[in-house]
């Protein structure tokens, strides 16, 4: 009965993540992406003076462009998804969060549901990893269905948790740190992430992330934020009880006064955020919580596209 109760609670998970795939694949079709479309993942340009042998000339008679079938072991990939649960995470905190109205960790879960469908359909191993002020959740990569559907369970966990009550800080480094001994070497790991902690400095989160590299690893780091408060402080003229949902610090202040001073701030932390991916050649892609996952999927297929 065990196994089949977490086919059972997966299953909402699991369906939205099909149909959101399936509409996706739909609108590359139509868009100006074709290129990194599901099917196109698992060709390549033809080039001059190669074997004909292997051409895919279905594929042919719809682009106009020649492209090359490959093999199997070429195109797949081990993928580890690594969210980060902590407090600061379930921002916007809205009573009941929802695709309309998310929070950081909803679209985080979601976009994971997301991602493995994807990843699924390209034959790619997938696991899942999980930290807050520890490192909650660690699976291995792996294609079976059984592994899929216990993936879901897993996110579906996740959506029942309230860290904001058990105020949850981030650490960050040594979760990476662990994650980079564990995973096999050459993955393609994607964190999501809000990037805010107490207790580390940028220096010390990258240090972890430094090793990832090291071992090899691809990096795709999903920054996330709901831009029109965090990052514009985007407030009514009128004073405000801030809490810092890490430490439970409060600050009663009215945002207006601060916003220009807090603006320039947060523009500096972004642009250190992004010299430290530049230096340590990790993919850098700012994620708005408010629109949507197709800005998740395309970051993958054109990553996935640049390994092979």
């Amino acid at each position: 009965m065990k196994n089949l109760e977490y086919i059972n609670l997966s299953s909402n998970l699991e369906l939205f993540a099909k149909q959101a795939v399936e509409g996706f694949i739909t609108g590359m079709h139509k868009s100006p992406y074709h290129g990194f479309s599901v099917e196109f993942a698992e060709h390549r340009l033809y080039n001059t003076g190669e074997s004909t042998r292997h051409i895919d000339w279905k594929l042919y008679a719809r682009t106009d462009k020649f492209f090359v079938k490959r093999y199997q072991e070429e195109t797949n990939l081990r993928c580890q998804i690594v969210i980060d649960a902590s407090s600061s995470m379930y921002y916007p905190n809205f009573k009941n969060p929802d695709l309309k109205q998310p929070n950081k960790l909803l679209f985080s879960i979601y976009a994971s549901a997301v991602l493995m469908n994807l990843l699924k359909r390209q034959r790619d191993a997938i696991g899942i990893s999980m930290f807050s002020d520890n490192l909650s959740l660690h699976t291995p990569n792996r294609t079976t269905q059984r592994h899929h559907r216990l993936l879901y369970h897993e996110l579906d966990k996740l959506l029942k948790v309230d860290a904001v009550k058990e105020m949850k800080k981030t650490n960050s480094t040594d979760a990476i740190h662990q994650i980079s001994e564990m995973l096999h070497r050459r993955s393609m790991v994607m964190v999501f992430t809000d990037m805010i902690s107490d207790s580390e400095t940028l220096d010390t989160q990258f240090d972890a992330f430094k090793h990832l590299k090291y071992n090899k690893h691809e990096v795709v780091l999903f920054h996330l934020s709901e831009p029109n408060t965090e990052l514009n402080l985007d407030f009514d003229n009128k004073p405000y009880n801030f809490i810092d949902v890490e430490s439970g610090e409060k600050i009663k202040l009215n945002p207006i006064q601060y916003k220009e001073h807090y603006k320039k701030q947060a523009k500096e932390h972004l642009n250190k955020l992004k010299l430290k991916c530049l230096q340590y050649k990790i993919d850098l892609v700012e994620v708005d919580i408010n629109k949507g996952f197709d800005q998740i999927l395309i970051s993958y297929l054109i990553k996935r596209q640049k390994m092979f």
